[in-house]
């Protein structure tokens, strides 16, 4: 039964790659588009990455009653990425001095619309100062505007670093995070290095929405003129490791041919690894991670993985803390619209001492 559903996702795959799945992402700004629209954002944004990287000034107000943050993540999976920036942001708080509280609340990414608006709700009635949430698909716009008309509490938004053109003024408070298609594009130079600029590929989406367009169809975008590279099958597997693996044991059934799977996140490559290892593939196939947290690292140094792009993921936590900071101290007028944090590409031969200096760097909060 779920072989089907995954044929089925993979034909539903190939008509939003027509054309509907990329023109759904016309109403952002990419990063690097919104800087050349809006150049005075440039001088704000290199000044605060400065800001992120370096430790932490002392917080030398008199404010007694602590900062209500409530936190919204897809945290129910593999992938390390939103604990760490649940720890980094608050030891980055701590470090400052500046008093906090701070609630969690985690659910899956393939979380029902209604549950995540039952967990909005719960947070909203926490009455934080600050709410941290995503925009993962369309239907999560409904939610977001909803709390920007309302104009409190201030919004962060994580893991998007795209500003909606249709929001106009009336924007979030920040949005943070790595940016998937600069994170992408490093990915996809290394990986037309390492092949040659030929492969036969298979494309594991995670969930219908932007994370999916931004890594997945960036990378067939980017690929598009490059003719030794030539998309085979794509799937969507709701970032369930299971999934993937059973995508990839369908995938390779059917087109033995391929010889690079392209994993959108995490949970989906360490699935796709287990695949590659059962059916002997593993030194035949060329697999990627996305993110560079703990799992991937470990299973780089396994041989379960051949590279990934590594996020420095702590900058997330740091820049939050150093937004709410700034806010403040009412000096929210230093602060970028958006941050997005550095990247580091790294492979199976990646030199021990280079890649310890990077998590070294990257894991600076969260160790």
């Amino acid at each position: 039964m779920l072989i089907v559903r995954l044929l089925f996702t993979a034909l539903l795959s190939m008509l939003l790659l027509s054309g509907g799945s990329l023109a759904r992402g016309q109403d952002y700004w990419t990063y690097r588009d919104y800087l050349k629209a809006f150049p005075e954002q440039r001088q704000l944004t290199d000044a605060f990455a400065a800001r992120v990287r370096q430790p932490a000034l002392p917080w030398h107000s008199s404010r007694t009653p602590p900062v209500r943050i409530a936190m919204l993540t897809p945290d129910a999976q593999i992938s390390d990425y939103w604990s760490r920036n649940r720890l980094s942001l608050s030891r980055r708080l701590q470090e400052i001095g500046l008093p906090y509280s701070l609630k969690s609340y985690s659910f899956q990414p393939a979380t029902t619309l209604r549950q995540q608006e039952a967990l909005l709700a719960k947070a909203l009635n926490s009455q934080p100062d600050y709410l941290i949430f995503t925009v993962n698909a369309l239907r999560h716009r409904v939610l977001v505007e909803k709390i920007i008309a309302r104009g409190h509490p201030k919004l962060i938004l994580m893991n998007i670093t795209t500003p909606l053109k249709s929001w106009a003024k009336r924007q979030p408070f920040f949005y943070v995070g790595f940016d998937h298609r600069e994170g992408t594009r490093l990915l996809t130079e290394t990986i037309a290095r390492m092949t040659g600029a030929r492969a036969n590929y298979l494309m594991l989406y995670g969930t219908q929405g932007y994370v999916s367009q931004a890594r997945g169809d960036e990378f067939i975008r980017l690929t598009a003129n490059q003719p030794g590279f030539a998309l085979r099958q794509a799937f969507y597997t709701d970032v369930e490791r299971n999934k993937a693996r059973q995508a990839v044991q369908q995938a390779l059934t059917t087109a033995p041919d391929i010889n690079l799977v392209y994993a959108c996140t995490t949970d989906i490559a360490l699935g796709a690894a287990e695949s590659l290892r059962a059916q002997g593939k593993k030194d035949k196939v060329l697999l990627n991670g996305w993110g560079g947290g703990s799992a991937e690292l470990d299973a780089l140094a396994r041989g379960d993985l051949d590279l990934t792009v590594m996020r420095m993921n702590d900058d997330n936590g740091v820049a939050m803390a150093e937004a709410i900071r700034l806010d403040q101290e009412g000096k929210a007028h230093r602060l970028p619209q958006v941050y997005s944090g550095d990247f580091a590409v790294i492979d199976r031969h990646t030199p021990a001492d280079e890649l310890e200096r990077l998590k070294a760097h990257a894991f600076r909060y969260s160790r």
